[in-house]
């Protein structure tokens, strides 16, 4: 099984290749939920992520001193990494060894089932964690930068809020530089749809030939 990855800049259109990724019957493991699965309470990054952050992160605090672990408010978590990239890195360094755990574990059980000529892994920071170099390929979603800003503006940020979004993040050109497929966002659908159909097709053929 071919191990791939998705990746691209904010709202440059990942999760649509993903949902057109898994209609040609490749699985997608999104590392951004895992991320969450390990920030739960109980789960192996959770002291560590409130113990940097705070208990100001959590939905509420423990009624009573009774000690029942509260979940961590992402928004709040949100507020605070997403403006200062110090912040983005620790939160960084705590998660993403775990979610490659997760995803190897993920990953060997579509391996060993034995079903599918490829898997996706979908991921903002697949270059950036050096989760590419575990990979055979990355596939890159990409748009024009003032399209990130409109989509991240619909969904209620503001315009000062999506340019911080975006200049935390690694250069698109530096990802498409990296990348062994791209796909165009900027377009339709149905033009992002036949690329994802022609990398679909090539993915079969390679594995086959595997």
């Amino acid at each position: 099984m071919l191990r791939y990855g998705l990746t691209g800049g904010i709202a440059s259109g990942k999760s649509a290749v993903a949902a057109m990724l898994r209609e040609e019957g490749f699985p997608v493991i999104e590392a951004d939920r895992v991320a969450h699965q390990v920030m739960e309470p109980g789960q192996p990054a959770y002291k560590e992520v409130v113990a940097t952050f705070s208990e100001k992160i959590l939905d509420s605090q423990p009624a009573g001193g009774d000690g029942v672990a509260t979940s961590i408010n992402r928004k709040r978590l949100g507020a605070i990494v997403f403006s200062n990239r110090e912040k983005l890195a620790q939160l960084n360094a705590i998660i993403h060894p775990r979610v490659e755990q997760e995803l190897e574990r993920e990953l060997a059980e579509l391996e060993k089932s034995g079903k599918f000529a490829a898997a996706f892994v979908e991921a903002a920071l697949i270059f950036e964690a050096g989760l590419h170099k575990q990979l055979d390929g990355v596939a890159v979603a990409w748009c024009l930068p003032e399209q990130q800003l409109v989509r991240l503006m619909e969904r209620g940020l503001s315009e000062e809020e999506a340019r911080k979004r975006v200049a935390l993040q690694m250069p698109v050109t530096d990802k498409l530089d990296l990348a062994t497929v791209k796909i165009d966002c900027s377009g339709s659908l149905e033009q992002t749809r036949r690329e994802v159909k022609a990398l679909a097709a090539k993915l079969r053929q390679s594995s086959r030939r595997v």
